[in-house]
């Protein structure tokens, strides 16, 4: 799958995301990378900054949250295109989730781990 193709994968997955919960969403941006860090090889996501939750009076001029979802991994562990279609959404909802405010454990329950 070329990188052009899963970038669509990834904007038909925010897509997805209810308005209700996309018109929350606040000073946060989206990329797609073909690799992760080398220390985490694996990793599908990442969400990387001050979910909506604790955001205090303080937060004020600071850069956009990050989220980065990862091709190379992605890729390597889905057998079909279905499969990397399932797995971007997943990814996707689980990273944006955190962006809300919603750790691992409570995502994992949700079967968005």
């Amino acid at each position: 799958m070329t990188r052009e193709e899963f970038e669509e994968l990834v904007a038909e997955a925010l897509d997805r995301i209810p308005p209700e919960l996309t018109r929350l969403m606040d000073n946060v941006a989206v990329f797609v990378e073909d690799e992760p860090p080398s220390d985490d090889p694996e990793l599908l996501g990442l969400y990387e900054g001050t979910p909506l939750t604790d955001r205090g009076e303080w937060y004020a001029g600071v850069l956009p949250d990050r989220i980065t979802i990862y091709r190379g991994p992605t890729l390597r562990m889905c057998e079909s295109r279905e499969d990397v279609v399932a797995e971007t959404e997943i990814t996707v909802v689980h990273e944006v989730a955190h962006h809300f405010g919603i750790d691992d454990e409570r995502l994992h329950a949700l079967g968005y781990g």
